[in-house]
């Protein structure tokens, strides 16, 4: 496995325009390859929101058949996959646009596999309208809340209303009278164990917190998704489809008899919000590089752009991290700018104006919202320029 170094990249991309950004497929199929191992005998359903890039979501499910169907952010999104021969994709968030239920249900007449998301009666009346037109029965499954709540504390995100088994029970016994719609699995997405760090250096104490919650909220949750598949089961509602977990979750998902796959999207590329973790290390396959400009001092520099600070609460973990060469520093008062962005060094190889610095994103997908081509990386030799989402012209949120 090789380790790439500044002047690795910096050579690859002499005379190149900046800012650029890049994926590393030696890394990727690195990070790709460790996924496979991770998780067992389940299937892995990837989520686009984190990849953004047909090239590379192709690549993925290129490598193993392990590596099964893909979970949509947006439903023009989902629409647009299907178009370019993309199938078997679920919907990670409901969607209401009557538009896009109604290309579902046309791409399901069509014999696509294209499951909608649904957490409310009410989308099982948009949907059932929908397909009743098209006279055909459109595949749904039901998102399953998979916070905790403690004493002055909710450990998770805030989805799906469907928070407990009985909610669970409620609402599938109301959608029986939709005959256009057919409830084939559930999906939980325990966002408190897959996508929260517990060795993040600007956590401090709260990452031992952190831990302790994790460990009793997979109790918690895994009793709660086992009786709602069981409930599904004992409807004659056998689902086709028990979807969990997140690249932070692996380990604990897997060890749940019902659950069929499991999505993973960040531990592909990477990004630096995943450097966090106590349990496991991926590579930093994807980053971007800026260039140097000016020299406002000794031992500074500022470079063009670089300001792309991820979405969420707003943390110094959001920013950019500094990743090669080694010794690069931001400013407190400017740190990642939306125009420059100026740094301390106090690295080697010596920096010069017209060099280019290495960073990676926070989060991994939203990379991608800023850029509109990826230069993929392998053996020392860029071997494609590929687009984006954004380079596609898609923009879908």
């Amino acid at each position: 496995m090789h380790h790439p170094t500044y002047l690795y990249y910096k050579n690859l991309f002499e005379g190149k325009d900046f800012p650029l950004a890049f994926v590393d497929l030696d890394l990727l199929d690195n990070n790709i390859h460790a996924i496979q191992k991770r998780v067992g005998n389940k299937s892995i359903r990837i989520a686009s929101k984190s990849i953004r890039s047909t090239y590379i979501l192709k690549h993925i499910l290129q490598q193993h058949s392990i590596f099964k169907g893909i979970m949509a952010f947006t439903g023009k999104e989902a629409l647009a996959l299907s178009e370019e021969g993309f199938d078997d994709i679920l919907m990670g968030y409901p969607i209401v646009n009557t538009q896009e239920i109604e290309g579902f249900c046309k791409a399901s007449k069509e014999g696509k596999k294209m499951v909608l998301m649904v957490d409310n009666i009410k989308h099982f009346e948009m949907i059932e309208k929908e397909a009743e037109k098209l006279n055909v029965i459109q595949p749904v499954c039901i998102d399953v809340d998979m916070s905790s709540d403690y004493p002055g504390i909710h450990f998770g995100v805030y989805r799906s209303p469907i928070n407990t088994v009985q909610r669970f029970k409620n609402l599938v016994d109301k959608a029986q009278r939709f005959p256009h719609v057919r409830i084939i699995g559930i999906m939980g997405y325990e966002a408190q164990i897959a996508g929260v760090g517990d060795a993040s250096p600007f956590n401090g104490i709260k990452n031992s917190v952190i831990k302790f919650l994790k460990k009793i909220s997979i109790l918690e949750l895994q009793r709660r998704r086992t009786g709602c598949v069981q409930y599904l089961i004992d409807k004659g509602l056998k689902p086709s489809i028990v979807n969990g977990g997140g690249t932070g979750s692996m380990d604990s998902t897997k060890k749940e008899d019902f659950i069929t796959e499991i999505t993973v999207g960040s531990g592909f590329y990477s990004p630096a919000l995943f450097d966090y973790y106590e349990d496991f290390k991926f590579y930093p396959a994807a980053g971007y590089a800026i260039q140097i400009v000016r020299s406002p001092q000794k031992g500074m520099f500022t470079a063009l752009g670089g300001g792309y600070v991820a979405s969420g609460s707003i943390s110094l973990d959001k920013q950019p991290k500094p990743y090669l060469p080694e010794g690069i520093q931001l400013t407190e008062n400017e740190g990642t700018g939306e125009v420059q962005t100026p740094f301390y060094y106090k690295g080697t190889p010596e920096l010069k104006i017209g060099d280019c610095v290495i960073f990676r994103h926070s989060k991994a997908g939203e990379l991608c919202e800023r850029f509109d081509k990826l230069h993929i990386i392998s053996r020392n030799k860029i071997i494609d320029i590929v687009p984006s989402y954004r380079g596609k012209g898609w923009t879908f949120l």
